[in-house]
C-alpha cells in the first residue's frame, strides 16, 4: 500500500492566507471601532460641551471636540447652582433601598414559579409577562391614586413602593431557575433540604450572573427615574438627580454648558458600578452563548 501523498503548499499561498487573514482582522477592528464611536460619541460630545470656554461654540459644524483651553468652571457651577449633592444623596438613598430589595422579591416570586408546582402557576406567569408589555405611564395615574389613598404623596416611599417589583427580573430570573438541572434539586431534597435551602445555597448563587445584571438595570432604572418622581414628588429636598437636572434647566436657563457639566457629573456613579459589575455581565453573555 503506498504512502499517501503529501500536497505542498506554495510560498505564495501561504502569503496569501496570512494576508487575507490580516485584511479581515483590520476589517473587524475598524468596524468595532465604528460601533464604539457610536456609542461614546454622544458622551465625549457632552464632555466636551461641559469643558469647552465660553468663548469656544458648542454647537459648531463639523464638532469640534478639544476644548481650548479646557475649563472646569461649569461643573462647579452646576453643583453651587442648585443643591446637587442633596440629590445625588436622594439618588444614593432611592437606589441603596430598592435595588436590594428588588433583587431579593425578584427572586422570591421567580423561584416558586419555575421550580415549585401550584395550581395556578401558568396564569401567574403570564400575569407577570403581560405586565411587562404595559407602558410604564398607563400605571401613572392608578399608581398616584394608591399613593394618595395611603397619604404617602411627597414622600421617599412613594417613590420607593412601586420600584421594588418588576415584571422584567421576575422573568428572567425565572428563565434561570429553569436551567437548574433537576437531578441537582433533588439531589438536594433527599438529602433533607427545604425548599428555603435550596433556593438560598443552590439556586440564588447559579444565578449570581442574572442577578448582576439585574442589579445594572435596576441602577441605571432608579438613577435615571424621572417621570414617577415627577408626579408624585413636590418637595426639592426629595428629587432625585434626574429630576434635580431638570430643575437645573429651569434655573439656568439656556446655560448648555452648566446642564452638561451636571449630566456628566450624574454620570459618573453609572459607570463606576458598571465597570465594577462588568465581569458578571460577560460571565452572563458566555453562558447564554454556551447555552
Amino acid at each position: 500500500m503506498s504512502a499517501p501523498a503529501v500536497r505542498a503548499v506554495s510560498p505564495s499561498k501561504g502569503r496569501a492566507r496570512s494576508t487575507g487573514w490580516y485584511v479581515r482582522r483590520v476589517l473587524l477592528y475598524l468596524l468595532l471601532l465604528a460601533i464604539a464611536a457610536v456609542f461614546i460619541g454622544p458622551f465625549l460630545i457632552l464632555l466636551s460641551a461641559a469643558t469647552k470656554p465660553a468663548t469656544q461654540d458648542v454647537f459648531s459644524f463639523p464638532p469640534d471636540l478639544l476644548p481650548r483651553p479646557p475649563v472646569g468652571d461649569y461643573f462647579v457651577e452646576a453643583w453651587t447652582t442648585i443643591p446637587y449633592g442633596q440629590f445625588l444623596i436622594n439618588s444614593v438613598i432611592y437606589v441603596v433601598v430598592i435595588v436590594p430589595i428588588y433583587l431579593v422579591v425578584s427572586a422570591l416570586v421567580a423561584y416558586p414559579l419555575a421550580r415549585i408546582a401550584f395550581r395556578g402557576r401558568g396564569f401567574f406567569f403570564l400575569l407577570f409577562l403581560s405586565i411587562m408589555f404595559l407602558p410604564g405611564e398607563l400605571m401613572l395615574i392608578p399608581r398616584f391614586l394608591v399613593m394618595s389613598q395611603l397619604q404617602l404623596t411627597d414622600s421617599y416611599t412613594a417613590v420607593i413602593l412601586p420600584a421594588i417589583l418588576s415584571s422584567l427580573g421576575i422573568f428572567l430570573l425565572r428563565q434561570t431557575f429553569l436551567q437548574i438541572p433537576d437531578e441537582v434539586i433533588e439531589a438536594a431534597r433527599v438529602d433533607g433540604a427545604n425548599e428555603f435551602m435550596i433556593f438560598a445555597r443552590i439556586a440564588v448563587p447559579i444565578a449570581a450572573p442574572t442577578l448582576a445584571v439585574l442589579a445594572i438595570l435596576g441602577f441605571i432604572s432608579v438613577w435615571n427615574s424621572f417621570i414617577w418622581p415627577l408626579v408624585v414628588l413636590t418637595s426639592q429636598s426629595k428629587f432625585p438627580i434626574a429630576l434635580g437636572i431638570a430643575y437645573l434647566t429651569g434655573v439656568s436657563g439656556t446655560d448648555v454648558r452648566g446642564l452638561a457639566a451636571g449630566t456628566v457629573i450624574s454620570l459618573v456613579p453609572v459607570i463606576i458600578v458598571f465597570l465594577i459589575l462588568q465581569r458578571h455581565i460577560l460571565a452572563s453573555m458566555s453562558g447564554a452563548v454556551k447555552g
